[in-house]
């Protein structure tokens, strides 16, 4: 039976992704210090859907499945030590690392946010590295990263997975006609938060361990989730995953259907030209399993995926939101620092060449997760939708003007 170690296997895309794989016949670990709890207790908010503790968690997937998953309560960015005994006692034969602070607004509320989140992302994830190194082992890294690590500008080319072919001058032959040389280069980085600076740096990291020391890794550029449970999660209320709404944590999408069900403005920001992509929750957990099961070898250099199923603007988004449900669109103040409008055309054929057609955003969006909106919306909390997290002194934050 082959074993994966999730690292932060209590978040929202950790947790559906360690019931799937050990759905799917895997030894699953869970390591996690349930840091995004802390979190949801520093800001006063919450799943609008309510999780249950992590132990009553397992103890329900054990009821259901008859499979037992594995926890391991640690700080991967700061006990070293530990994770080094945990790897080296589960013994892996991958490690899927979602241990990061996911926010790019958290992360740049203040100084202490910026200051957690380089800390715990890049420290993190350079100490999964070291211990694997220290331990001698052929273990495989699959990594959750993020589109945002292209920038949201307008690129002008489809945006390739990960590596961008060049042509660099080197100089005159002796008919004076220009000399090139070939090479694969990491698609320049354009980092628009903190967050997305500690996901840029990863990729650096990750290009020296598995250059040095032979390090089969995988990271996975992943666009927007939307939706929320998983066919494992919706097997019992006791599994159900985390839908974030507040201006931090939640997405988008899950903000206008939160919205839209209370009967709130949609907000958008500035303009809404802003180009996104997206992806369904399910089809995260698909492409990890997918991504498990096609590693690089030892040796090759890293393997990057788009995990990405469609990009769509940011107003057509609102607009199809509020044709479906009468609400309303406010555009407001944009809290970011980002173009007011980009293109964003993105590569999938790698995931698609091993078999995953993506859930569309048109196919399934008012489906469960509008369910889980409409059931829930007694938990929710107006003070909590804003975003009010600004990347400037000069920003605004995106609420609406009475």
């Amino acid at each position: 039976m082959r074993s994966v170690l999730v690292l932060g296997g209590d978040g929202f895309c950790g947790w559906p992704t360690a019931l799937h794989l050990s759905a799917q016949g895997y030894r699953v670990g869970i390591v996690d210090n349930l840091s995004r709890r802390h979190i949801d207790d520093e800001m006063g908010s919450g799943s609008l859907s309510p999780i249950t503790s992590i132990h009553e968690r397992l103890d329900v997937w054990h009821e259901v499945s008859g499979e037992k998953i594995e926890f391991f309560y640690l700080d991967v960015a700061g006990e070293y030590q530990g994770l080094l005994g945990t790897i080296a006692s589960f013994s892996p034969d991958t490690v899927v690392h979602f241990a990061e602070q996911r926010s790019a607004p958290y992360s740049m509320t203040n100084a202490h946010h910026k200051r957690y989140t380089i800390r715990n992302n890049i420290e993190g994830t350079h100490n999964l590295l070291c211990a694997l190194v220290e331990l001698d082992r052929n273990i495989h890294v699959v990594h959750l990263g993020t589109t945002g690590v292209y920038g949201y500008g307008t690129a002008g080319i489809e945006i390739p997975e990960g590596y961008l072919d060049v042509l660099i001058k080197t100089g005159t032959d002796e008919k004076g006609a220009d000399r090139y040389a070939e090479r694969s280069i990491l698609f320049p980085t354009n980092p628009g938060s903190v967050y997305h600076l500690t996901k840029s740096m990863d990729q650096l990291l990750f290009q020296y361990y598995a250059q040095n020391d032979h390090l089969p890794i995988t990271d996975l550029h992943q666009g927007i989730v939307w939706g929320t449970q998983t066919e494992e999660t919706r097997r019992h209320d006791g599994l159900i995953n985390r839908f974030d709404y507040d201006g931090d944590y939640g997405t988008v999408l899950n903000r206008f259907l939160m919205q839209a069900v209370v009967g709130h403005a949609l907000t958008v920001h500035g303009t809404g030209g802003q180009t996104r992509a997206f992806i369904n929750i399910q089809d995260t957990v698909r492409c990890i399993r997918l991504a498990i099961d096609n590693p690089p070898q030892p040796g090759d250099r890293v393997k990057i995926f788009n995990q990405v199923a469609e990009t769509k603007r940011v107003k057509d988004l609102a607009e199809m939101i509020a044709a479906m449900t009468g609400a309303r669109i406010a555009y407001v103040d944009n809290p970011r620092v980002e173009d007011a409008e980009n293109d964003l055309l993105m590569s999938n054929a790698a995931f698609r060449s091993l078999g995953l057609d993506p859930i569309l955003l048109r196919e399934q969006l008012f489906g469960e997760t509008m369910e889980i909106v409409e059931r829930f919306k007694s938990r929710y909390d107006p003070k909590m939708v804003a975003a009010r997290s600004l990347w400037t002194r000069n920003n605004r934050p995106g609420i609406v003007k009475e």
